[in-house]
């Protein structure tokens, strides 16, 4: 079984900040960590790999100083990195950069062996739009099973998987075959700790990097900003408010009805309003 597992390389959120004049985000002096919900899928991949015994290969796609994430991620026991690295690939919207990714996949395929499963994090903290795994599928023809909270099984010899997915009311269990696409939630599992041994591995270990020429990308038209009709006009941050939150003691009364009565108070047009409106029904 080969695993392949897609994680992406962004800004500590807790340190963004937005430039006042550009409107633009400020990445400069910014720490970079693994995306945290890749995480759980790097866990979930190494959970099968030592199950099953598995290869796991981790890929990522962004500039030369990427290479520290997949350092990151070799210490927790994966066994090959590949980093797609171009200045063909700056700007690349989630259009772009699946078709980058899907490519790179292909190419992995073909030199490690096929992937069973392509693993990555439901969404990155930086774009939050959770379009990037369903991309690759897409792109690469596999099912796609998102949102999973849990793998509940796996045939190897009948290449079938049940996965738990986390749906709108309730849990779906859903079976399909085997080569697919998962998405893995957050706290899905606990992420290991990587050993003295694994650490001095990938200190030592040497990073795969393709260029969009050595991962079979004949088109780079596809890729980047050339490749990326998304248009992101402004970026900023809200205005601090001035009024301060309070805290609405309810007494006597429930504390619905007491919340109320102080929005009335506060905003006494809003009550007119809301009465006009109820008249009109």
């Amino acid at each position: 079984m080969h695993i392949v597992v897609c994680i992406k390389q962004v800004p500590d959120s807790a340190q963004i900040r937005v430039h006042p004049v550009t409107n633009t985000i400020m990445r400069q002096g910014v720490p970079t960590i693994i995306n945290p919900y890749d995480l759980f899928a790097i866990e979930e991949a190494l959970r099968l790999r030592d199950k099953f015994g598995a290869e796991v290969t981790i890929l990522t796609m962004g500039p030369p100083m990427a290479e520290d994430t997949l350092r990151k991620a070799l210490t927790f026991g994966a066994d090959r990195a590949v980093l797609l690295t171009d200045r063909f690939f700056a700007g690349s919207d989630t259009l772009a950069t699946t078709f980058a990714l899907a490519t790179a996949i292909s190419k992995i395929g073909a030199t490690f062996g096929a992937p069973d499963i392509v693993f990555t994090g439901k969404q990155t903290i930086d774009g939050d739009t959770a379009q990037v795994g369903p991309g690759i599928a897409k792109r690469l023809g596999l099912t796609q099973l998102t949102y999973v909270s849990r793998i509940a099984e796996i045939d190897v010899a009948a290449r079938t998987i049940q996965v738990e997915r986390r749906a709108e009311g309730g849990v779906q269990v859903l079976s399909t075959r085997m080569p697919c696409l998962i998405t893995m939630l957050e706290a899905t599992n606990e992420i290991r700790r990587g050993s003295l041994s694994e650490a001095l591995r990938a200190a030592r270990a040497e990073i795969i990097k393709w260029s969009a020429a050595d991962a079979g990308i004949e088109d780079v038209a596809k890729c980047g900003l050339r490749g990326s009709p998304t248009i992101v006009k402004k970026v900023f941050a809200p205005t601090a408010r001035s009024t301060k939150a309070t805290f609405v003691e309810p007494g006597e009364q429930p504390p619905a009805e007491a919340l109320i009565a102080e929005i009335f108070k506060q905003q006494p047009e809003l009550e007119a309003k809301l009465m006009t409106l109820a008249r009109g029904y």
